[in-house]
């Protein structure tokens, strides 16, 4: 009896979970097939399926250039993240040297400090290298971000791996080139999918580094483009245009989550238990 209790108990927790998560998407999606008054009334269902909030945020503002830059910045990043991040972790987890250890504590420290902190900094950066309003300044912004993430969790990955596999390829013949692209790059496939993933999701969130460092709406990303949409006057708020463009940029994350849901598993257990 107390058996099936504790598992009625665990199930409605679940239930709790799954909807304190779901029900904010579930509402947006059907708030933004609502219009004008609707939008002021409680109702869970949708009453029908008019998609010109949707076709009004194309035509009122560039978002679909929005969305391309997002897609640029955010696959530029993973791209630069994982190239750094393994060659990185091939140092700090293969290579003795001394200092090893307080530099990767400090590579992770450096996530530690908000965004608010570094803005000036990153500003005259970003400025003094030309990179102001462009997207090349969003992506070095953004890897500041996810670099240090990476570069941990990749380093942690390939510090599990078996040396035996190394010390053959050495034998062999293979130098650090080889050994990291034919021999742990294919081990390492659920860790890179994981953290490019977090990574990809990270830079395509971003909204401090995009608001400052974009001046045109042509440059500016899918965050800022969404807390920029505006109605007639700053009290009138358009939601269901807001609600549609909020549902358009999250379905691609939710399903590059559901279709590697199990790379990022094995990635975030990886070498949690030693054999």
């Amino acid at each position: 009896m107390k058996r099936i209790l504790l598992k009625g108990a665990f199930g409605v927790l679940v239930v709790v979970i799954v909807l304190f998560a779901v029900f904010p998407f579930y509402y947006a999606v059907v708030t933004s097939f609502r219009f004008g008054s609707e939008l002021f009334t409680v109702s869970y269902f949708p009453h029908s399926f008019d998609f010109s909030n949707y076709i009004s945020v194309f035509k009122e503002q560039p978002f679909a250039r929005n969305i391309l830059n997002s897609l640029i910045v955010s696959s530029a990043v993973v791209g630069v993240s994982l190239f750094l991040g393994v060659t990185a972790a091939y140092a700090l987890g293969r290579v003795r040297f001394r200092g090893r250890g307080l530099l990767l504590l400090t590579i992770l420290s450096v996530s530690m400090f908000p965004q608010v902190a570094v803005m000036s900094g990153m500003f005259e950066l970003i400025r003094g290298l030309g990179l102001y309003n462009t997207l090349q300044g969003l992506v070095l912004s953004s890897l500041m971000l996810t670099l240090p993430f990476t570069v941990w969790v990749l380093t942690t990955f390939m510090r599990e791996l078996p040396k035996e596999l190394e010390e053959a390829a050495i034998v062999d013949g293979a130098n650090d080139w080889i050994i990291i692209r034919r021999v742990f790059l294919p081990l390492m496939w659920p860790a890179l999918v994981t953290t490019g993933l977090l990574a990809f999701i990270a830079a395509w969130n971003e909204f401090l580094f995009a608001l400052t460092f974009t001046l045109s709406n042509d440059m500016r990303t899918v965050p800022v483009a969404i807390a920029l949409i505006t109605g007639g006057s700053q009290f009138e708020l358009p939601w269901g245009n807001i609600m549609a463009a909020s549902v358009i940029v999250t379905v691609p994350l939710i399903v590059l989550v559901l279709v590697f849901q199990r790379k990022i598993v094995s990635g975030l257990t990886a070498g949690a238990v030693k054999g």
